[in-house]
């Protein structure tokens, strides 16, 4: 995954991002490549960002490390259980995640946050890739509604059986699905929450007490 240059205006941004650098990292060295998944391999949950930010996991090369989402995440995830301390500032810190596998629908950082379809779609065999790796799973939690749709039209597209009608993004909504090869077994459960962007967090959108519920949930569903 790291040595992918499928879309080219992702590439452009991820490389001019980490040779500009903002001021407050100047004599830092930028990641710049494609992050990949963080955490346990063999997962019961599983949570679905939009991308790296471009001064955190573009910066740092970890998922939701180094910026105001990430802290939030974290700090959430270390009360819930599923993470060894409550920061992720750099991939060395020491964090681990217990249970828990952090992916995105993109893996570069896109200009303005804002991935192309085309860019979505040509990183889609990667989630593919993490579903059929990650039987485990029982909980998947979408983080906005970009990673909420991806979700469900990845499942759909690889047969999943899922839950109808298709349930419209909202904070806190849940729906199921199952494997096309899980005939006897429970259903994956998804849950969806605001993502902890500071657009969403600075303006009371999402407070730590929802964001807390979505996580106390996945940990009941999971056992």
């Amino acid at each position: 995954m790291i040595e992918c240059r499928r879309c080219p205006r992702l590439v452009a941004w991820r490389e001019e991002v980490a040779r500009t650098r903002r001021a407050a990292f100047h004599n830092q060295t930028y990641w710049g490549r494609p992050v990949p998944a963080f955490g346990d391999p063999d997962p019961r949950l599983l949570v679905v960002g939009l991308a790296p930010a471009a001064h955190g996991g573009n910066r740092t090369g970890r998922m939701f490390t180094g910026d105001r989402s990430g802290d939030w995440l974290y700090r959430a995830l270390f009360r819930a259980g599923f993470a060894s301390q409550p920061e992720s500032i750099a991939r060395d810190d020491g964090l681990t995640l217990r249970d828990c596998l952090i992916t995105a629908a993109v893996h570069c950082a896109p200009p303005g946050n804002q991935p192309l379809p085309a860019e979505r779609a040509n990183c889609q065999p990667y989630l593919e890739a993490e579903l059929a790796l990650t039987l485990r799973v029982r909980v998947i939690v979408a983080l906005g509604g970009f990673a909420w749709t991806h979700v469900l039209r990845v499942l759909e597209g690889r047969g999943w059986r899922m839950q109808k009608p298709r349930p419209a993004f909202a904070h806190g909504v849940e729906s199921e699905a199952t494997r096309p090869e899980d005939e006897a077994t429970e259903p994956v459960r998804l849950l969806a929450s605001y993502h902890p962007s500071q657009q969403n967090t600075f303006t009371g959108t999402l407070t730590e007490e929802m964001f807390d519920r979505v996580w106390a949930r996945a940990r009941e569903l999971i056992g």
